[in-house]
């Protein structure tokens, strides 16, 4: 785990989603090494989500939107620090993760943003005597792709592994 006292990070990471990289990225240290940090992944993000973090590397923000799995980034990374290790391997581990106790339903508020976003269908809400219905996710169905995150108005949810 990176120490992130020594990076400046005194308080920990501003946002859940920093060391979340590219889709296909190989294991961290591997990636450090073939990363050369030219930012082709970036400019071939049709969602705009793949930006330039610590030190140059890309990182993921959820804010601007989701990842499609479209390859462009994969693609576009000619030191292939993006690489699919088979055809059929997936782009990565990551699921959203719900934190119950920021969820508005939990307070007694009608929300189902979430579920509205998840084209996988991961999130869905279980009715409830007395209260709004309270979401579940399926981490199997869940791809992790974030559609779920910029949209919750309570930040109730983030992306790890």
């Amino acid at each position: 785990m990176v120490d992130l006292a020594r990076r400046g990070f005194f308080r920990g990471r501003p946002r859940p989603w920093a060391e979340i990289r590219p889709p296909w990225a190989l294991p961290e240290s591997a990636f450090v090494d073939s990363c050369t940090r030219c930012n082709d992944c970036v400019s071939a993000c049709p969602s705009g989500i793949i930006q330039a973090g610590d030190g140059g590397y890309p990182t993921l923000d959820f804010s601007r939107g989701e990842c499609t799995f479209c390859g462009d980034c994969l693609t576009a990374c000619k030191p292939a620090a993006l690489a699919r290790a088979t055809p059929e391997a997936p782009a990565w581990t990551y699921r959203a993760q719900l934190d119950a106790a920021r969820c508005l339903p939990s307070q007694g508020i009608e929300c189902r943003v979430c579920g509205e976003h998840c084209d996988a269908r991961a999130i869905r809400f279980i009715p409830r005597l007395g209260g709004s219905p309270l979401p579940t996710l399926d981490p199997d169905t869940c791809t992790g792709c974030g559609a779920c995150i910029a949209p919750c108005p309570a930040q109730a949810l983030k992306i790890g592994a």
